[in-house]
């Protein structure tokens, strides 16, 4: 097992301190098709249900990801993360995140006895960082705006090992599991909608699924205030503004390219949706009894718009829900 770059194919260590190339490309993962990370650190996982529910007459299939041990679809990224790398004898991590990666990341190197610095812009709310403190996090608040924090980290990671939910493609190796869990709970469904901000369960459902053999077709939804992937694939000009779908609101998503090319290889599409339609969605689901966080209001508001005019009748439409209610 081993990365290597996207752009020049040049090969690296999973466990050296470099997190992308030399060349500048993003860094892919190298494996044996039976090559498994081992299953080291666990904090109770279960497989999350498939919910059918009907929404202004559509039937879809809701992915209850928010029910993972730190309460989000990210703890499937940091489970396979954080096993290797115990596994690799590495002691202390740095990641940048005040939302649920940082959560995820801090859990299981609380579990795993690993040392976990989550670095954080100065001015996030005592709300979003008190999951990770409570986890023993070492939390660096850092002067400035969010750029001022990504080269603070870029900084640490130069000497401790960076356990980036977006550059480490490790994290892509644990949200690719979802696919399997749809594939053995249903089959490969027609469509999945995925909230898309940094791509990384976008990117783990196209992994998935390829690894399966067949691509359901992938619809990512931005915020139609903060939509750099739309604008790409769309060749559009949304203006970025405030948020209530803050988990997805990354301005400069890293991987935009390899997120346009696997909701190219579906046929899919990129939709964006309003806030309105975010909290709509939110409270539809609030009073069926499912509690989540703004954020995946997102990808159920997408789902609705999308369909709107559709007879969505013998097909399965996936909607992963990506975290809880309680995390604000």
């Amino acid at each position: 097992m081993q990365f290597y770059c996207s752009v020049c194919g040049k090969r690296y260590s999973i466990e050296g301190l470099q997190y992308r190339c030399d060349c500048g490309g993003l860094f892919k993962l190298e494996k044996d098709l039976d090559e498994k990370v081992p299953n080291l650190v666990t904090l109770g996982e279960v497989t999350t249900p498939l919910l059918k529910r009907t929404f202004d007459n559509k039937a879809l299939l809701l992915k209850l990801d928010y029910m993972m041990p730190t309460g989000s679809y990210k703890d499937r990224g940091a489970i396979a993360l954080i096993n290797k790398i115990k596994e690799l004898g590495i002691t202390e991590v740095v990641e940048d995140s005040s939302g649920n990666a940082g959560a995820a990341i801090a859990g299981y190197c609380a579990a795993a006895g690993i040392k976990c610095n989550i670095y954080l812009p100065d001015s996030t709310s005592l709300g979003k960082i008190k999951q990770a403190t409570t986890y023993g996090a070492n939390v660096v608040k850092v002067p400035g705006s969010r750029e001022d924090t990504a080269r603070a980290i870029k900084k640490a990671a130069e000497t401790t090992y960076y356990a980036s939910h977006v550059y480490n493609p490790l994290f892509f190796e644990g949200t690719r599991t979802m696919a399997y869990e749809i594939y053995e709970e249903m089959g490969i469904p027609d469509y999945i909608v995925i909230p898309a901000g940094n791509g990384t369960m976008l990117l783990g459902a196209y992994i998935g699924f390829k690894e399966i053999g067949k691509l359901p077709r992938i619809i990512a939804v931005q915020s139609e205030n903060c939509a750099p992937i739309y604008n790409k694939f769309k060749s559009a000009d949304k203006q970025f503004s405030e948020t209530a779908s803050e988990g997805i609101a990354i301005q400069q998503p890293m991987r935009i390219d390899e997120i346009i090319e696997a909701v190219n290889e579906s046929g899919g599409d990129i939709i964006t949706v309003t806030d309105d339609e975010v909290k709509a969605a939110q409270a539809m689901l609030g009073k069926l009894g499912i509690y989540v966080e703004v954020t995946s209001g997102a990808a159920l508001a997408g789902a609705l718009c999308y369909f709107k005019e559709v007879d969505i009748t013998d097909m399965n439409v996936v909607v992963p829900l990506t975290g809880s209610g309680l995390k604000k």
